[in-house]
């Protein structure tokens, strides 16, 4: 009997791959696919493989590494969440006209809802656009089913095969099934061939035609095989409802009609929607009276009918344009599909245990002795009148403390202030502009802005929030830790300050993230030399991350009650989730269960109110 175990989504996706036979796997990290890569590391460990496993910069870099790996012959993937396929597009919308020479697999996971990211977009309409065939688990073991099929396809047609899982998928656990390796050694072999594997006009005019049938194959293999990700669910009873459904609305959507005791509606599973088996739908179609179509996010599948008028979906108003396709709005679509009043709950014990626990929802915070909250005090108090544009990660929570204005994409906070800048510039202004950026984006996207910014001499002030890991995905390591994933592998750090400097910019300053008096004086003095140099200046703080639980002082603080006056500034303006306000009293106070003693509030309150504990308290 083969073993099985108890794997969470991604875990189950990289088992998948280490099965395949991927020899070559880069990532950049992104919720909700993050630990899909560090499982790569550890199944290829445990299983003696001899894969590659790399962190890299960006979704970009991820994407080309693992494209090059595949037209020297080997099977290798990229994994990246979906903004993440935005910054690899560019590369995607070529590598998909090559006729690559190993498969490869691009696993791009989706965040409907979304619960961590800046967009709602649906990957599957990335793939239809670049005309490369896409799988849409329903499960994680469907999701590791289908990689090794992914790879079979991707050989077939020497083309990229995506998988887009969503969080639910990813971040499920199930019974899975392990198996052996069962690919061959594929020995790298790089065969030069400019028409092939240079992305020249005249070759794409050529190729074009070539991608086009192959997606007219594919579609017609998807219409009469693949029937183990694509079949019909038939009903005991001649069918009141048909339902097309797709990815983890399809697994919702059979607990909720086995939960209701339904043998009257009938289901046809899409696990293969780009591009999609249309006769297949046609057919279902033509069965059934009226069809509701469940798809998360976007009406990939139904955009591709040409017929719509049975259907109930989103071009008519029956399923939601945006939002996560959670089981009480599917209960709620199918019973309105269905002409009846939503079915009582049947099991309430949910409902009243979280009645009994009292769970009450608070906006996110960064965590209690959070380094970046001490950065953005001193930058708030350095420069009361800035404008701060800041970036996608933990310091994006700078918000709550009035120091996040503007964020629209990684790397963007260093090109926003070069915006603000020439903006204020043309009208004779001078505007005072303090960006913030973590370690991990500022590689990820920053470089370039920055070097834009030193040719153009826009004059800003950086703050590169340097806590020695990609905090808010799980804590990666990024070039500047230098260490990587798989045992007896070690990487070489890349020092930022170095990298700054070769950007060209003259003013560096390094300072300790808690010191809140050294991080005022240094913003000021960096504002003053952009100011007065009209170019970026740069200041880096310093601190580990607290998820790394490195060992420091502590330094237990209370609330004076005596001093306190009830302003609020430590809450409205530090924004710790250990300083609370006793509503009663009508004073700040320290919430131990919370505090980890860092003690950099004592440096926060205007009345000198917070004081460290002393031994004999």
């Amino acid at each position: 009997m083969r073993k099985r175990e108890i794997l969470l989504g991604n875990e189950a996706i990289a088992r998948g791959v280490v099965e395949a036979g991927c020899e070559v796997a880069s990532a950049y990290p992104g919720t909700p696919s993050s630990e899909i890569l560090p499982a790569i590391a550890r199944f290829a460990d445990e299983l003696g493989t001899k894969t590659a496993v790399e962190w890299a910069v960006n979704e970009k870099v991820a994407f080309e590494v693992a494209a090059a790996a595949a037209f020297a012959g080997k099977r290798s993937c990229a994994v990246m969440k979906q903004v993440g396929l935005n910054v690899a597009a560019d590369a995607l919308m070529s590598v998909a006209y090559f006729e690559l020479a190993g498969g490869f697999l691009v696993v791009v996971a989706d965040d409907p809802g979304p619960h961590s990211s800046q967009t709602e977009q649906d990957s599957r309409a990335f793939a239809h656009f670049a005309k490369i065939p896409c799988f849409d688990p329903a499960t994680a073991e469907e999701a590791r089913d289908m990689v090794a099929v992914a790879y079979d396809l991707s050989e077939k047609y020497h083309m990229p095969v995506m998988l887009r899982p969503t969080g639910r998928v990813d971040h499920a656990r199930q019974d899975v099934e392990l198996r052996e390796i069962a690919a061959p050694e594929r020995p790298a072999k790089f065969t030069k061939d400019i028409r092939r594997w240079v992305c020249l006009p005249a070759h794409v005019r050529l190729n074009h035609p070539q991608l086009n049938a192959k997606n007219d194959a594919i579609r017609e293999e998807f219409e009469m095989s693949f029937d183990a990700f694509t079949y019909e669910v038939p009903t005991k009873e001649k069918a009141k409802l048909g339902i097309v459904a797709s990815g983890v609305s399809f697994a919702i959507v059979s607990d909720l009609l086995a939960a209701w005791g339904r043998t009257d509606v009938a289901l046809l599973k899409i696990g293969t929607p780009v591009p999609l088996p249309v006769r297949r739908v046609e057919s279902f179609l033509a069965r059934h009276e009226k069809v509701l179509l469940l798809e998360e996010t976007y009406p990939v599948i139904e955009e591709q009918l040409r017929d719509r008028t049975k259907v109930l979906g989103r071009w008519n108003g029956a399923v939601p344009r945006e939002g996560e396709l959670l089981p009480e709005v599917i209960a709620g679509i199918v019973a309105r599909a269905l002409g009846e009043p939503l079915p009582e709950e049947t099991d309430p014990s949910l409902k009243a245990a979280l009645e009994e626990l009292q769970v009450k929802p608070r906006p996110p915070m960064l965590c209690p002795g959070c380094p970046h909250r001490a950065s953005f005090f001193a930058i708030r108090k350095a420069v009361p009148n800035g404008i701060y544009p800041s970036d996608i990660g933990c310091y994006t929570l700078g918000v709550n403390q009035k120091t996040v204005d503007s964020a629209i994409c990684m790397g963007a906070s260093v090109t926003q202030p070069s915006g603000f800048h020439l903006a204020y510039r043309v009208d004779g202004k001078e505007q005072p502009i303090v960006a913030t950026i973590g370690d991990s984006t500022f590689f990820h996207m920053g470089i370039p802005g920055l070097v834009n910014a030193v040719y153009n001499r826009h004059a800003f002030v950086l703050a590169i929030l340097d806590n020695s890991i990609t905090a808010m995905t799980g804590g990666q390591p990024n070039p500047a830790v230098g260490e990587k994933l798989r045992k007896g592998d070690s990487g070489r750090a890349v020092d930022i300050v170095g990298v700054v400097r070769g950007c060209g910019v003259s003013f560096v300053r390094t300072v300790e993230a808690y010191d809140i008096p050294a991080g005022i004086d240094v913003v000021k003095e960096a504002w003053e030399h952009a100011r007065r140099e009209k170019e970026p200046a740069v200041v880096l703080f310093r601190h580990p991350c607290m998820l790394l639980r490195c060992e420091q002082a502590r330094i237990p603080v209370r609330v004076d009650q005596e001093k306190c006056v009830g302003c609020r500034f430590c809450i409205n303006f530090f924004n710790c989730p250990a300083l609370r306000f006793d509503e009663e009293k009508k004073k700040a106070f320290v919430d131990d269960r919370f505090c980890v003693a860092c003690g950099v509030c004592r440096e926060v309150c205007p009345h000198g109110a917070i004081v460290p504990i002393r031994e004999e308290e």
